[in-house]
């Protein structure tokens, strides 16, 4: 793994934390509790700062940055990012999905308990309302989810992702 100072800012990760060989985070990154970060995963912390709450999984070759002087990333808890995900200076708030190849643009918000289905692009300034799925280029509202329903799904798949990264430390 490459885990590097930028500017006087060193990447904040918990022990409990799980990353990849050859995953890189760099700069002002700072992790919650029982996260991981996949193979060839990329956070970059250089131009503003990246918060991730607990329970994150980063999944393998995903991208996470900032937007220079602007937008940080901030990522709230039980947030699962999809494999070749890119999330670019927004706020991911709590129990969201973003699906495989999703991409979520400058100062978006998704709020909570949300699915951002696999190859959406959300288009900078979005605002995902909470309980809804979004998909397509560029990602629209195709339908609201049952919180209730949903939340359970989401805090499974971020409890699998923990136990997952036990099988690789």
């Amino acid at each position: 793994m490459l885990i590097k100072e930028v500017n006087g800012k060193y990447p904040q990760i918990p022990e409990d934390c799980f990353v990849a060989e050859n995953a890189t985070i760099i700069g002002d990154v700072t992790f919650g509790m029982q996260c991981s970060v996949w193979y060839n995963a990329v956070l970059r912390g250089d131009v503003h700062y990246i918060k991730i709450g607990n329970k994150v999984n980063i999944q393998d070759g995903a991208v996470i940055h900032c937007t220079y002087l602007k937008h940080p990333t901030v990522i709230g808890n039980n947030v699962s990012i999809g494999h070749n995900a890119i999330v670019h200076g927004c706020t991911v708030n709590d129990n969201v999905l973003i699906g495989m190849g999703a991409i979520v643009m400058d100062n978006c918000v998704i709020e909570s308990n949300c699915i951002i289905a696999a190859g959406a692009v959300v288009t900078q300034n979005t605002v995902v309302e909470s309980g809804t799925i979004y998909a397509g280029v560029p990602a629209k509202k195709v339908k609201d989810i049952n919180v209730s329903d949903f939340a359970g799904e989401i805090e499974r798949i971020a409890n699998n992702y923990v136990m997952y990264s036990s099988w690789v430390k």
